[in-house]
């Protein structure tokens, strides 16, 4: 086989560039699988436990996820980055899943997801604690007003269903501080590991930990309609598998500022969805506290640039 020449190199034809409004789409269908999510789960709340609909739901992901990642190639993570993985695993996909799943049994999904919008802050907290970027100004007062929104809408949601809803309100949280934590850990992983392998591990562990609820989500197919196992099934292919390898192809496209920034879209369109189809909206003064704790995240995410800008909100 013969070298190619420089000149040679320059006159071969390279390959057409992708068409403008693709990463464009990709976005819209991660933001709405996402935000369908939230209201999926809340849908299921009443005939899935938290357990055995996120053990069904990352069974599901798990496997389409592992179809494009084998595809790539077997990955070869050290021995620190199968700890990071494992934590990921149990934290993002296990113990996230399961206190947002609970706390979507008490409250709507519109408030569920104006809580876990709250992420990119305290990202931005523990990146400026463990990992040393700037504790800045910005990042001060963004938190102030974030957690001031968070209050408005426990107190919201305490005077329109007492201590449930304010059991949900917490529940959210969790599901945000270990979501936060993860992304944490995961910034070093996929800067060293394909973002699709370092997402299958990371959904293949949490399964394995959910694996106790195995017996629950039996019984929980068992009595379910065909219609409620098919929303399971959606979850894990849907706002799992394809809304992360469409965030995936659209961060290779736009910087991820750029991009977080877009997450900001799937409050109402959650909040959109769940009247639709649930006739649910979260109660009035909770509202005020999901725009002042966006706005609070906006504030936070000023330059200079933090991890936080790097941190999605995911369902």
């Amino acid at each position: 086989m013969t070298a190619t020449t420089p000149a040679e190199e320059a006159t071969r034809p390279t390959a057409p560039a992708p068409p403008a409004w693709l990463p464009l789409a990709a976005v819209g269908v991660t933001l709405v699988l996402w935000a369908s999510a939230f209201v999926a789960i809340r849908h299921l709340a009443g005939t899935f436990g938290a357990g055995s609909l996120s053990l069904g739901r990352l069974l599901v992901g798990s496997v389409c996820l592992g179809v494009v990642a084998l595809s790539r190639g077997l990955p070869r993570p050290s021995g620190r980055q199968w700890a990071a993985l494992v934590t990921i695993g149990v934290l993002w996909f296990g113990v996230y899943n399961v206190a947002l799943n609970a706390g979507e049994q008490h409250v709507d999904a519109g408030t569920a997801v104006m809580l876990i919008q709250v992420s990119p802050v305290l990202v931005a907290l523990l990146a400026a604690t463990f990992l040393h970027e700037r504790f800045t100004a910005h990042l001060a007062v963004g938190l102030g007003l974030a957690f001031a929104g968070i209050a408005l809408i426990a107190t919201a949601s305490s005077d329109d269903g007492g201590d449930r809803s304010v059991l949900g309100v917490l529940l959210c949280l969790l599901s945000a501080a270990v979501y936060s934590v993860s992304l944490v850990l995961q910034k070093p992983l996929v800067a060293a590991l394909p973002a699709i392998h370092v997402t299958w591990l990371a959904c293949t562990i949490g399964a394995v930990v959910c694996l106790p609820f195995a017996g629950q989500l039996v019984g929980d197919v068992r009595d379910a309609s065909v219609s409620d196992v098919w929303w399971v099934v959606y979850l894990g292919v849907f706002p799992t598998a394809i809304a992360f390898t469409t965030f995936a192809y659209a961060l290779r496209t736009m910087t991820a500022s750029n991009l977080g920034v877009t997450t900001y879209l799937v409050p109402p369109i959650t909040i959109v969805m769940g009247w639709l189809l649930l006739g649910e909206t979260p109660p009035t003064m909770a509202y005020v506290g999901g725009v002042l704790a966006l706005v609070g995240v906006g504030v936070a995410r000023r330059k200079p640039r933090t991890l936080a800008d790097e941190a999605p909100a995911p369902a």
